[in-house]
């Protein structure tokens, strides 16, 4: 598959929170630094999700907010 996207960063899954509907998963990008990601639970089934799984984090936004 080809993405558009070049926000692309490697890593390991933490952690993964299911819900009914959504879940919660936790991507450690570099050593303590992580990404969390909300995704429907069926899309973590579909992928295969679970703590320790090598996985890509592609983000693409129109919006990024920035406090200071």
């Amino acid at each position: 598959m080809a993405l558009s996207a070049r926000n692309l960063l490697k890593g390991k899954v933490k952690d993964v929170k299911k819900g009914q509907v959504m879940a919660e998963v936790a991507i450690e990008v570099a050593p303590g630094v992580e990404v969390v990601s909300a995704i429907t639970t069926s899309s973590v089934d579909r992928l295969g999700l679970a703590a320790g799984k090598d996985i890509e984090v592609v983000i693409k936004a129109t919006s990024v907010m920035v406090n200071a």
